[in-house]
């Protein structure tokens, strides 16, 4: 790109600060240098969901890794030898890393400026349905425990890269690989007093996200205002230590929980306090707090349930939608806690959690309406699979062990914004090649090839006849964006009506030069045929053709689009996807006693998909999605020590390898939703959600010790090995009286 230049951030060294004074001048004279930015001389406002954070930060940081000031200069060096120029003096403050000490009233308020934030809580979540304390006195046995899962980071293999330009009239061209590409470009123009009917995002293939790049950040920002600064095209590219330090990471979050049942395993209640370690400030990953609190009301029939939810500031990066949003996190606790009050009560987890599965037609206590469910055959898919009646128990004298764990997640859509809509166009030319404008986004998972399936069965086209577009906000129609596993719901079922309309005009067409009514026409690999006479049968192209040239001079092309028929929950309550994922896994581990190495040997999935319009993509999003858990289960986390992240690197970091991951068996169950197109249900985040808890349960059965966090590395499990550490299970009620 003509005259490019090249953006780099300053970022604070402090966890927590009060900048007193900064000075850019020699920045500004290195030769090279054509923009320096700070707070004191660009327009920014607050953004975020306590408009608690600005792009680049003027009177206080807040961890390890703001936004201080800005460079663009002519290369990379010359940019990076500018921040080098750059001179801030700080006054260091008390920091707060634990979430549990930051509940203190007597901590350091993060942000004090926030009238409408008490203490350092961001938000509060609190549920409460049925009479929890009856059903704890009807208990037979009741079980609880803390359960802690980690900060970890998405570890997308491209990172994140954005390019912002201006042309003379002041239109704005950003390119960037954000998921939500409509509400990106609100909220650069609310941010920035921008006038957001002039800003055009751009959307090249994107090099992986897992969620890292759904949220804006404020290098986003950053970028646009270095351009306007400039009146040149600047280009910001993120190291790979800025993309551990800089960008959103999946949230920790520490469980309480206690689950109580009758003595045949019916479930009574689910009691849980939760602390949501946010970071800094408030992005996505708050509200990872709806589909957790799901997972604690809504996996299996479950009476009574009581949540208590703080979500935390601390000083350290923060929170954002990494795939599963919250619910690899409740599932590893409520997951154990199936397995944990099975062994209490003498009986099979399986059994436990079959006599309480989830069935097509339950309406949830938080209002989420089954429409259809396979989970009770997912469940007896693995066990057989696995050999879980004959192996499960029998092999401590081996260290080894077999653990399962089940989900649920929302499959078709989440109604988090007033629409959770998304557009499709769809036009055929002259040589009946068909092309598909959608509003989604294409991420790496998969979806423009459903999405042509989807329009080439619809229509009764060859699949390569028809193309996918999706990279321009100028061109392509409106989408909520890429979020909780609902493109092939949405954006399919989106796509499946614009093909329909297309497929009754050229129909229509084929009513007039075939001679026959409509009812006996259908289009086949491309050719329109009548049924019961071989003769009259017509290439699509060749109808296209007549019907633009000699016919009725006008093209084919039709627009749809498909809001899920859900609504935002009030209080908690309400149907907030249009159909939902069930699934289950059981591995199989192997413990080193000496070492406290876990090693996972087999992995057996089953999921419902509704139906795999790509079978093989299917399979493959839940063998990525589950090594992804196993990465989470056994090995990744950010570890932070005073603030800063020890090893951002990925050598260091703990993303699993292929050495890491073993025979992965996964199992495709269709159950057809009425909802989705062709029945299809969202997939994409499921994968990554029972891993740890599976292998967790796993390891309890290797060796009697019940983990209790992740990543179970091996120097946390020979802890807990010498420690002798044991599952709590406190019995009371009816049966004992």
């Amino acid at each position: 790109m003509s005259g490019l230049l090249v953006g780099a951030i300053l970022r604070s060294p402090h966890p927590h600060a009060r900048i007193v004074s900064i000075d850019i001048s020699e920045a500004e004279a290195l030769p090279g240098v054509h923009a320096v930015i700070h707070a004191g001389n660009v327009e920014q406002r607050p953004y975020g969901y306590n408009h608690d954070n600005v792009p680049l930060k003027g009177e206080k940081v807040r961890f390890i890794g703001d936004e201080v000031a800005a460079v663009a200069a002519v290369d990379e060096e010359t940019a990076r030898r500018a921040l080098e120029l750059i001179t801030v003096q700080y006054e260091p403050l008390p920091t707060v890393f634990d979430p549990f000490e930051s509940l203190d009233p007597s901590s350091p308020q993060i942000h004090d400026e926030l009238e409408n934030v008490e203490g350092n809580v961001a938000m509060r979540w609190d549920w409460d349905h049925g009479d929890v304390a009856a059903a704890e006195a009807e208990a037979a046995a009741i079980v609880e425990g803390m359960y802690s899962a980690p900060q970890a980071a998405p570890v997308p293999i491209e990172t994140h890269i954005v390019i912002a330009s201006f042309d003379p009239a002041e239109h704005l061209t950003v390119w960037s690989p954000i998921h939500m590409v409509f509400m990106y470009r609100k909220e650069l123009a609310d941010c920035l007093g921008l006038d957001w009917e002039h800003i055009t995002v751009i959307q090249p293939p994107v090099g992986g996200s897992f969620g890292g790049k759904i949220d804006i950040d404020p290098h986003d920002f950053i970028t646009v205002m270095l351009a306007r600064k400039t009146r040149r095209p600047v280009k910001l590219v993120m190291s790979r230590e800025e993309e551990f330090i800089g960008t959103r990471t999946r949230q920790p979050i520490h469980f309480k929980l206690r689950t109580g049942a009758d003595a045949d395993g019916n479930l009574l209640f689910r009691d849980a306090e939760i602390v949501s370690d946010n970071g800094a400030y408030n992005g996505w990953g708050s509200h990872a707090m709806l589909v957790a609190m799901q997972t604690i009301t809504s996996m299996y029939r479950v009476p009574a349930s009581r949540v208590r939810c703080a979500v935390v500031y601390t000083n350290k990066n923060y929170g954002g939608s990494v795939r599963g949003f919250g619910n690899p996190q409740a599932t590893f606790a409520v997951e154990q806690q199936m397995e944990e009050i099975a062994d209490a009560l003498g009986l099979d987890p399986m059994d436990v959690r079959l006599r309480n599965a989830n069935q097509p037609g339950d309406v949830t206590p938080q209002g989420m309406q089954i429409t259809s469910c396979g989970l009770e055959e997912c469940l007896e898919i693995v066990r057989e699979q696995s050999g879980w009646d004959k192996r499960r128990g029998t092999m401590r004298e081996r260290h080894r062990g077999l653990g399962a764990a089940a989900f649920v997640h929302v499959g078709g859509g989440a109604r988090i914004y007033r629409s959770d809509g998304c557009g499709a166009m769809v036009k055929v030319d002259d040589s009946a090649q068909v092309t598909l404008i959608t509003g989604a986004s294409e991420l790496g998972q998969g979806s423009e090839t459903v999405l042509a399936m989807i329009v080439a069965e619809e229509i009764g086209v060859p699949l390569d006849a028809v193309h996918v577009i999706n990279s321009n906000t100028d061109v392509k129609p409106w989408d909520v964006g890429v979020h909780a596993s609902r493109t092939t719901f949405v954006a399919g079922n989106a796509a499946k009506l614009a093909a329909t309309k297309v497929r009754e005009q050229l129909l229509e067409t084929a009513v007039e030069v075939l001679g026959a009514p409509v009812d006996e026409l259908r289009i086949v690999d491309g050719v329109v045929e009548v049924s019961g006479d071989e003769e009259k049968r017509m290439p699509l192209g060749k109808l296209m053709r007549r019907r633009l040239l000699r016919e009725q001079g006008s093209i084919v092309m039709a627009t749809a689009f498909y809001d899920p028929p859900t609504q935002m929950q009030k209080d908690y309550y309400g149907n907030v996807s249009a159909a939902y994922g069930f699934g289950a896994h059981v591995a199989e581990v192997e413990v080193d006693p000496g070492t406290g190495m876990v090693r996972l040997l087999n992995l057996w999935t089953a999921h419902d998909v509704g139906r795999a319009i790509n079978p093989m993509s299917a399979e493959g999003q839940i063998e990525g999605g589950a090594a992804m858990g196993i990465g989470l289960a056994l090995s990744e986390e950010l570890v932070i020590f005073d603030g800063q992240i020890a090893a951002p690197n990925l050598h260091d970091y703990g993303l699993p390898t292929a050495v890491d991951v073993p025979r992965i068996v996964v199992n495709l169950v269709e159950t057809i939703d009425p909802r989705g197109p062709f029945g299809a249900k969202g997939l994409g985040e499921a994968g990554i959600i029972p891993p740890a808890a599976a292998i967790a349960n796993a390891v309890a059965d290797a060796t009697g010790i019940r983990p209790r966090a992740y990543p179970m590395r091996p120097w946390k499990v020979k802890e807990w090995l010498d420690a002798g550490e044991r599952s709590h299970v406190a019995r009371q009620g009816a049966a004992d009286a």
